[in-house]
């Protein structure tokens, strides 16, 4: 990361790089995890940064938190009770809790400060925060799923920062299998695996063979684009515990009973849509 002037930077690999024109610094704090920033930016609204990274911006947000909520949501038959690990900015929680069939959103975060200077800095994303089906918790999030209970979860999500520091442990095959065992029959995990132009090799193909040496039967890679984030291409993977990663509440996404300014039933659709680039690696 650098601040030139007017100007935040993030550079990915010394080969590619975005920038946001700033106002000014709203906020900076070092917590006991990671360092964390809160811009004021033109264009972008506001922008928050983690350990030098962004993590969110006020315009593009939505569809991160929208495809990283509803496409494993309608893939699974009834998901009910859902586990949200990491997302200490809210908005995923908030796109789970559109779903009327979710009767519990527990959500994991390691670091509470995340959340606290979304509440401040983003409000619109903790909207559902007093939602009486949500449980926030600030503890480390491999630890709750050690210890959660055989088949009481229907679905995990994993809304991570970058597999480094407090987050690295979350892409391992011991974490993994962890959430196989804590997934009920139909099961479903999704994780944000970052961009495929530049993380095929290093996280998106590791992922699918943890994934898959875990014991999930199934692994799928959808993409979105997310201005924000290195290449502006991204993706989140998608594994089944049983059976294939299908498609199974097709019917209520194409009657879709909640606001959304990005997913519906066709973006579900062609987000499963695998570059032949990609399968290529994933098969090789």
């Amino acid at each position: 990361m650098t601040l030139d002037e007017n100007w935040f930077s993030e550079t990915d690999q010394d080969i590619i790089g975005f920038s946001l024109r700033i106002r000014e610094k709203l906020h900076e704090e070092q917590t006991p995890f990671q360092k964390i920033e809160i811009y004021d930016t033109v264009g972008f609204g506001r922008l928050m940064v983690i350990d030098g990274c962004v993590m969110l911006t006020d315009r593009d947000n939505f569809i991160y938190h929208e495809m990283m909520a509803h496409p494993v949501l309608f893939a699974h038959p009834a998901p009910k009770n859902v586990l949200i690990i990491g997302g200490g900015d809210c908005g995923t929680l908030r796109e789970v809790l559109k779903h009327d069939c979710v009767h519990m959103a527990t959500q994991v975060d390691i670091d509470e400060r995340v959340t606290r200077l979304s509440e401040q800095y983003f409000p619109q994303l903790c909207d559902s925060n007093d939602d009486p089906r949500a449980r926030l918790l600030f503890d480390d999030g491999i630890a709750h799923v050690k210890s959660a209970g055989p088949g009481t979860v229907d679905v995990i999500i994993v809304d991570s920062t970058d597999p480094v520091g407090p987050a690295e442990g979350l892409f391992s095959t011991a974490f993994y299998r962890d959430c196989l065992r804590a997934l009920g029959r139909d099961g479903l995990l999704v994780q944000q695996s970052e961009s495929p132009l530049l993380h095929a090799d290093s996280i998106i193909g590791p992922m699918h063979d943890s994934l898959r040496a875990a014991g999930f039967l199934d692994v799928m890679t959808i993409h979105f684009p997310q201005a924000s984030y290195p290449s502006g291409w991204w993706t989140a993977t998608i594994a089944a515990k049983d059976g294939t990663v299908g498609f199974h509440r097709e019917q209520a996404a194409e009657a879709l009973a909640f606001h959304s300014d990005y997913y519906n039933a066709a973006i579900h659709r062609a987000a499963g849509a695998t570059p032949e680039f990609l399968r290529r690696k994933l098969s090789g």
